[in-house]
């Protein structure tokens, strides 16, 4: 399907996106068409340089702003900043591994706020301006563990729930008044993080890279291929497009079959 141009005049804000997943979408909503607010913490020279480079490539506005996610005021600052927020993917995200009886309280706090609340922050800020242009998309990127569980990553299990009870939430609070909102849920996706930890992990198991990758890393992704970024961003973009416009609180599971088990 060919998608090229659609998203022309539309302003998207992609929430962590100086990298990773929020940069993969980012990238896509831009060729597309669509404005492009980048987001992260961080507030350096090579962010603003990042923008700068995406807009020139695909001839659109993008600029990078600062806010902290798991602030909810700055969460709440970002959409007002833009200027208008057309398409808001709420991405950004954090994760600790622990059992629950020694679950960091501050990490479980800062997951919650970072992977939920500021997902229910920006949406509260944004979906006025939707109601007023009478259009609107929410992508928020859950997971596979939005809907199914593993050990020790209690909180961040808890926040891509209450995520994609979220979007439900939100999809019958508007619909029928051309806003959709939908989750995606993605298995393992082949990142800069994710690409870090692939030398541990060779480590602890004493295995190369291409076994550690199938039997350890990928074991609950039946396809034992990662997804990438570009397939994210491109389940993004169908979401935002006229033939998504029927589709509204659901999730899109991106995961090998992983949530088939």
């Amino acid at each position: 399907m060919q998608l090229s141009g659609q998203l022309s005049g539309k302003t998207a804000i992609v929430t962590g996106s100086n990298s990773g997943i929020g940069l993969g979408v980012a990238v896509e909503l831009a060729r597309q068409g669509a404005d492009i607010v980048l987001n992260s913490f961080t507030d350096r020279a090579e962010d603003h340089a990042l923008a700068e480079r995406i807009g020139a490539e695909h001839g659109v506005k993008a600029r990078y702003i600062k806010a902290d996610m798991s602030v909810g005021e700055d969460c709440r600052a970002l959409v007002r900043q833009a200027g208008g927020c057309d398409i808001l993917v709420n991405n950004a995200g954090i994760q600790h591994v622990a059992p629950v009886e020694d679950f960091p309280v501050e990490k479980w706090n800062a997951i919650l706020a970072i992977n939920l609340s500021s997902a229910f922050h920006t949406t509260a800020a944004a979906l006025p301006g939707m109601r007023e242009r009478g259009w609107g998309r929410i992508v928020n990127i859950a997971s596979a563990h939005g809907l199914t569980a593993s050990p020790f990553k209690s909180a961040y299990i808890a926040a891509k729930h209450g995520v994609v009870g979220l979007t439900k939430t939100v999809a019958l609070e508007t619909a029928g008044q051309g806003i959709t909102a939908n989750a995606i849920c993605p298995g393992y996706v082949l990142t800069p993080l994710v690409e870090a930890q692939i030398p541990d992990q060779m480590k602890v198991h004493d295995m190369d890279r291409e076994t550690v990758i199938r039997e350890v890393m990928l074991l609950r992704q039946p396809s034992r291929q990662f997804a990438t970024v570009e397939e994210i961003g491109g389940t993004a973009a169908f979401l935002c497009s006229p033939a998504a416009a029927q589709i509204t609180g659901t999730t899109i599971s991106v995961d090998g079959g992983w949530t088939a088990l």
